[in-house]
Order: C-alpha cells, then structure tokens, then sequence
C-alpha cells in the first residue's frame, strides 16, 4: 500500500508540473509583443526607426539566446531558474512601463536597449525551466511533451493578442504594466509545482497516453477557438462585451488541462492509482542507450563493459586500461564489493574513479550517440553542427517571412494583416503540437528518425517561400498557414533530436546553443538580404512616397493596434509582387539545402532510433562505426 501510495504521488507531480509548465509557457509572450508598443516608445523617447529597430534586436537577442539558462539548469533547482526569469521580465518591463507612461525621466539609449534584452530574456529561462524538468518527468513521451511546451509558445502570441485587444483596450501603457505583473505571478505561483520526479522514482503510469491526447485536443480545440474568435472580431465590429466574453471562454480552455493533475492527486489522496513497477531511472543523468554489465570482469584489473544499446539505462563513463592492477584499483574493486555496487552505477564517487584514473587504471572515453554529452564535447560532433544548420534554414527563412509580414501585406496590396498575424500563430502552435505528436508516435510504431518530419516541413515551406514570392492572388492566406506549420514543427523535432542525441544530463546548454540559429538567421536572411533587396526594388521607380510600415524586427509588427507605427516619410514604398520576389526565391533554395542537410542527418542517426525504438537491437552493432566524426 505504501508503494502504491508513492507512485501515485510521483505521478501526481508529474501531471501537476506539466500542467503549471504549460501556463508558464503561455504567458511566455511576452517577447512577441514588440509591436504593440514599439510607437509608443518612439513617439514618448523621441527615437527614429533605426533605434527602434536597435530595441527589437536587443530583445530578440534576450529571447533566443540563452547561454547562461542552459549553464545554470544543472546547477539549481527550476524553482530557481524560473525566478531569474520572473524577476527579468518584471525589472525589464516594468521600467520600461515607468519610462513610457513618463513616470521616471527618459533614460540613455544604452539603458533602453539592456532594459529590452533583459525583458525578452526572461523566456529563456522559462523555457530551460519547463522544457528539461517535464522532458526529464516523461522520457518516454519527449517528442508529445515539447510539442505541447513549446506549442503554447507558439500560441501565446494569439492569447496576448486577445487580451491586449478585448481587456486592455489597446493601451500600450497597460500592456507594458501587464507584462511586467501578468508573466511574473503566473511563474512565482508556477515554480510551486514544477520540480523534478526524485531519482529512481519513475514509474509506468498506464494513463499516461490518454491523459496525453486528451490534452493534446484541448490544445487544438483552444487554438482553433483562438481563430474563430479573431475572425469574429476582425470581421465585425462587435459590443465591447463580446470581446471580454471571448477572453473569459479562452481562460476556460486554458483551466481545462488542469482536471488531469486534478485525477493525479485524487488518486494519490485515495489511492486508487494502479501502476506497473519501471525501471530505476536517474532521471537527471539518463542517457538513452545503456551499457551491460561485464560479468566475466578479469580479476586483475578494472574494467567498465563495452556499451550494449537498449532503450534505458546508463552508460559507460569510462574506459580500461589494460595491464595489472594497481593499489588504487584493488582499493576501488575491494570497496565497490563491500558496498554491492556495479559496474554501471551512475553514482560512484568522482572521487574514486579520478584516484583510478591518476594511476593509470582508467581513462576517460568520449560519449556515443544516446549518451550524455557535454557541450564541448557535442560541439565537435558532425551531427551537432548537421542538426544546427538544418534548423538554421527552416527557422532562419521563416522568421524572414515572419519579420517582414508588415511589408509583404502592403506590398501585396492589403491594408490591415491582422488575420495573417492569428494564422500563422494559430498554424504555429499546430506545427509544434502536431510535429511533436506525429514523430513520437512514428518512432514508436516504425523507429522513424524525427528529422524525417525536419525534411518534410522544409519541402512545404519551399512551396510557402514560393506562394510568398509569385504573390498569386490569395495566396498569402496559404502562405502563412504553410509558414506557420513547418515553422513550428522545427521546434518540436529540434528539440527532443537533440535530446536523444546528446542525452538530457547536460541539455539545457545544449538547447539554447542549437537556439541560437533562430536570431542568426534572423540577422542574415531578414536583416541583411530581405531589407537590402526590398529597398532596392524601391529605389528602382515603385510608386513614390507614401504610407510605409517600419521597423519589422518583430512578426507582430503587422498586428492589430500598430497603425501608429506607420509612418509618412520620405522613404520610397514598394508596391507589387516583385519587392520580394528574389528575397523568396532565396529563401526556397535555402530550404532546399536543408532538405538536403536533414537528409544526410537522418541517413547517419538512423542506427540510433533502431536501437532506441526498434523491435531489435541487431542493427545497434553499425552505430559505432558511424560515430568517428
């Protein structure tokens, strides 16, 4: 009975951590909401377009680049991490609230810009915080876990759209306080629930598949709710009620996922959870391919057996040297027997094996795919750099379709994009919900490696860069739902590839490393080519000065509420389909390339998801061989 009531109350952590993490990380919008008071940072401090575009930098930087989250995530608890980043955005925004509601004097440009990047850094720390806890509490359901984490990212954008439109009334005063308070509650009240399963402590909960789809359509219902309702309030002018009604059913949906911790811990209060016995887990060093024991060991000397590949387990931290045993290797072996340790235990003491490796007994030995990495040892891995240069160009193009809808809307000829904006995030979240759901579900049937999706959604989003660039009437309505698919299904694959491949003990550098191509390819596709190329085609005799929206270094420079950011200046406009043609004709062959990268990263990790999810672990024997770069 005490065993039942302690995996009840293991799985009851787990469900209410999920649950509180995916709250976070609906508040987590914060970055996305750029746009709605970028005019007034303009108009108040008296900038022109460049600095502005300056703060949009520095807050994408804050949000995208997350080295120092990734360092500290081994280091301290989540609780931790998500005060850091509660306390970020509540110092980043809330100044900047007192600085544009002109309750403080006007701060230097340098302090504006920290103030921006500090604010959008916030999301990094939110992300590492829920993203590794709940990947470590379900290792057997990463891909359905981040899809679902990082689809509420995705949404999030939608959820801050229809609070900034229906309760705050447009204010961009208001929605800077909000960003400061709102984010900021949510995670201290948050960082309550979401902690690691003890080690050693998981369990096989035989409700975890359903409770994962039924979460899954309550996502899907929220976000197709999402659309329904801004195309309600973008086709008609509604009674200021409805709107406040519309947002009150949305907060409905969002308690809705809580009823399955709600059934954990009833099940735990009553204990009447029913659970299968799992194997012991450490789930902070869990690596996904094990090594066996050697149970034929030579008595005269210490040695760690070869890695056999099964689906848990550890592995192997060091290698033998051969030749006759030493005092401290006697010492080592006289007092693993006393204590009934193994071979293969995770836990043995650093203190033991560097006394061993000091007098030559052993030597440490690089990790294989599945295993543990370090960042430094990743880094030199061809698989690292194939997995981050393939979602280099799908994140790196389609946050240049993102970045400049504003532009592409207007040269198209529409007045307002408000519908394209909800699209694309509506499709985001999908992407990310369904990319996440679609690959767990093909590893588990058929040992499918998840870059096949990375490849598949790189294929669509050349059709997407394609409808972008010819500019067909109508087009941009498929466009953008296309865009926002394969944009959102880069970060439900990327994630838990990079997971499996380099192990979750040291993840969260990892993560935020790979991160970084989405502002990378921020600055070179949207900053660098697209600007240069539409203001040449400008320049070329398009029609003459006139009404032109700036500034695009967020999406959501196109949204409800930002007229004010178009500006009458003396900057020609560009009309027509051919202002970014070639911008999109680029960005096809972009994705092309990486269709080709992802098919050469499938080719070579194909071993590893044989070994992890296939029937047999025959085909495990040729993962050594590929493993020399």
């Amino acid at each position: 009975m005490a065993n039942l009531r302690l995996e009840a109350a293991v799985t009851a952590t787990k469900w209410v951590g999920l649950a509180a993490a995916m709250w976070v990380q609906a508040s987590g919008g914060n970055a996305y909401m750029f746009a709605f008071y970028s005019s007034k940072l303009k108009s108040v401090l008296h900038y022109n377009q460049v600095q502005v575009n300056n703060l949009g930098v520095a807050k994408d930087l804050g949000e995208n680049v997350g080295l120092l989250a990734g360092y500290l995530c081994n280091k301290v608890p989540p609780w931790a991490l998500l005060s850091i980043g509660a306390a970020a955005g509540f110092l980043g925004y809330g100044v900047t609230w007192l600085v544009v509601s002109e309750r403080i004097g006007a701060l230097p440009y340098w302090q504006m810009i920290a103030l921006l990047w500090l604010g959008g850094s916030s999301a990094t720390y939110f992300n590492t915080a829920v993203l590794v806890t709940c990947m470590r509490n379900f290792p057997n359901s990463r891909g359905t876990v981040v899809g679902i984490l990082k689809g509420f990212v995705g949404l999030s954008a939608a959820i801050f759209t229809q609070i900034f439109t229906a309760l705050l009334a447009s204010d961009a005063n208001a929605l800077l306080l909000f960003l400061a308070i709102g984010p900021t509650v949510i995670c201290l009240a948050a960082m309550l629930f979401i902690r690691p399963v003890p080690s050693g402590a998981q369990v096989v909960d035989p409700e975890e598949s359903s409770n994962f789809r039924y979460i899954t359509g309550v996502c899907i219902a929220l976000a197709f709710y999402l659309l329904a309702a801004t195309c309600l309030q973008y086709s008609f002018l509604l009674p200021p009620l409805i709107p406040k009604l519309l947002t009150a059913i949305m907060v409905i949906f969002l308690i809705t996922p809580l009823l399955v911790p709600i059934k954990a811990v009833m099940n735990e209060c009553c204990g009447a959870a029913s659970f299968e016995p799992a194997q012991d887990l450490d789930v902070d060093n869990e690596p996904l391919i094990a090594a066996s024991d050697d149970n034929e060991e030579d008595e005269q000397q210490i040695s760690t057996p070869e890695p056999r590949f099964e689906k848990q387990g550890y592995a192997s931290d060091i290698e033998t040297w051969k030749g006759s045993p030493t005092a401290a290797q006697k010492g080592l072996r006289e007092q693993q027997d006393g204590q009934g340790a193994t071979g293969n235990n995770q836990d043995r003491d650093d203190a033991e094996i560097l006394l061993a490796e000091g007098e030559g007994a052993v030597r440490r030995k690089r990790p294989h795919r599945g295993e543990d990495f370090k960042l430094k040892q990743a880094i030199v891995k061809a698989d690292f750099w194939l997995l981050f240069f393939t979602f280099f160009c799908g994140v790196g193009t389609g946050v240049t379709a993102l970045n400049n809808l504003g532009q592409i809307g207007e040269a198209q000829g529409y007045a307002k994009v408000d519908i394209f904006v909800s699209l694309i995030s509506i499709a985001n979240f999908l992407g990310r919900l369904g990319g996440g759901s679609l690959s767990e579900h093909y590893i588990r049937t058929s040992a499918l490696p998840r870059t096949v999706w990375l490849g598949v959604a790189q294929v669509l989003m050349i059709f997407a860069h394609l409808l972008f660039a010819f500019a067909w009437p109508g087009s941009l309505y498929m466009g953008s739902i296309l865009l926002g698919l394969c944009y959102g299904v880069h970060f439900s694959i990327m994630v838990p590839t990079a997971s499996e491949l380099f192990g979750l003990r040291h993840f969260g550098m990892i993560y935020n490393v790979l991160n970084m191509g989405n502002p990378l390819g921020s600055l070179l596709f949207s900053g660098l080519i697209a600007g240069y190329l539409y203001d040449q085609e400008a320049s070329k005799g398009s029609p003459g000065n006139g009404w032109r929206i700036l500034g695009s270094s967020s999406w959501f420079n196109a949204a409800k509420g930002v007229g004010s950011d178009a500006i009458y200046d003396d900057v020609p406009t560009c009309v027509g389909a051919h202002c970014f043609r070639l911008t999109f004709i680029i960005m096809a062959c972009v994705c092309a390339i990486g269709v080709v990268l992802t098919s050469v990263l499938t080719y070579r990790i194909r071993s590893v998801y044989l070994s992890l999810y296939g029937e047999s672990p025959s085909s495990s024997s040729d993962l050594r061989s590929l493993d020399t770069n």
